[in-house]
C-alpha cells in the first residue's frame, strides 16, 4: 500500500516544514538531511526511522521513486535521530526478509513496501538539530 503521490507533495510543503522542528526529538521519527542531487540544496525531511544495533531502517511508504530516498542513495546524507547527528553509511533499499528491525519488517510486509537500511555512523560533534540545510 504506497500512498498517493499527492499527498507526498502536500508533506513536502506542508508538514515536513513543522514536523521537522520537532521530530529529531520525538521516539520512533527522525530527520533525514541530504543533499538534492541538482541543485546542491540541502534539504531535511522527517521519516518514521527504526534502529536496529548500529543500523536504521524506514519503510519507503511513498514508494522507491521520491527525491529524498534519490538523494540519499546518491550519497552524502545524515539522520538526525534523538538529538544525536549520524551520517548514513551504505544505504540501500531491500525487501521486508533482508530487514534486521522486527518492527520496520513487520510494517514492510503489512504495507507491502520496501525499506531504506542503512548503517548509522559514529555520532558527529555536537548536540541537537545536526547539519544546517544551506
Amino acid at each position: 500500500m504506497t500512498l498517493p503521490a499527492w499527498l507526498g507533495r502536500f508533506n513536502k510543503v506542508v508538514t515536513n516544514r513543522v514536523q521537522g522542528t520537532y521530530a529529531w526529538l520525538v521516539p520512533g521519527w527522525v530527520v533525514i538531511v541530504h543533499r538534492g542531487r541538482t541543485s546542491g540544496r540541502r534539504y531535511r525531511t522527517p521519516v518514521n526511522g527504526y534502529k536496529h544495533d548500529d543500523s536504521l531502517a524506514v519503510v519507503l511508504m511513498y514508494g522507491e521513486h521520491t527525491d529524498w530516498l534519490l538523494n540519499v542513495l546518491a550519497g552524502d546524507a545524515q539522520v538526525v535521530r534523538a538529538g544525536r547527528t549520524h551520517a548514513l553509511l551504505d544505504p540501500r533499499v531491500v525487501g521486508p526478509d533482508e530487514v534486521g528491525n522486527p518492527r520496520a519488517r513487520a510494517v514492510s510486509r503489512a504495507t507491502g513496501n520496501r525499506v531504506l537500511v542503512a548503517e548509522l555512523g559514529a555520532p558527529e560533534p555536537g548536540f541537537g538539530r545536526g547539519p544546517r540545510p544551506d
